[in-house]
């Protein structure tokens, strides 16, 4: 429902969407072509599950990586801003965090950092789903993941 709502409304703008995932490993992707008809408005997805691949990839630098951990709205944003980069997309969504098992004090299972990227900004927000287990948490954060990515387009210019 929430892809095809999204399919729907980023043709109507004439909108690309690209993704840059790491906890969900491709699923906001999947989720996105799952639907007939992405093609039109689904360019490419980026998943970089490791640090090297967010660095080689994406550009996120290494040293935001070793201030903030992988785990943080900071990579979260570079991530974002590098899948806008490396793509023909007009927006962009990264996921980065902790599907489970495990975690930390400061970083707990269920955290997970999002950042939206369009030509003019970098957004980026962290939630926390709990310690629902790892399927649950990877599909609520596909589910916010699109959510983002259909509130950034009410706020899309519609293009010519």
């Amino acid at each position: 429902m929430q892809a095809t709502s999204l399919l729907i409304r980023a043709k109507a703008r004439g909108v690309m969407i690209a993704t840059a995932e790491s906890c969900t490993g491709g699923l906001i992707s999947a989720a996105i072509t799952d639907v007939p008809g992405s093609s039109a408005i689904f360019d490419r997805g980026f998943v970089t599950y490791t640090n090297d691949a967010k660095i080689k990839m994406l550009g996120v630098k290494p040293a935001t990586l070793d201030a903030y951990g992988a785990v943080s709205e900071d990579v979260a944003a570079e991530m974002a801003a590098g899948a806008l980069a490396a793509s023909q997309a007009d927006i962009a969504v990264s996921v980065t965090g902790i599907a489970g098992p495990g975690g930390s004090e400061h970083k707990p299972e269920g955290l997970v950092c999002f950042g939206v990227a369009t030509k003019d900004r970098v957004r980026t927000q962290s939630h926390e789903f709990g310690a629902i287990g790892r399927p649950q948490v990877r599909a609520a954060t596909v589910a916010h993941a699109l959510d983002l990515i259909l509130f950034s387009l009410d706020h899309f210019p519609v293009k010519n």
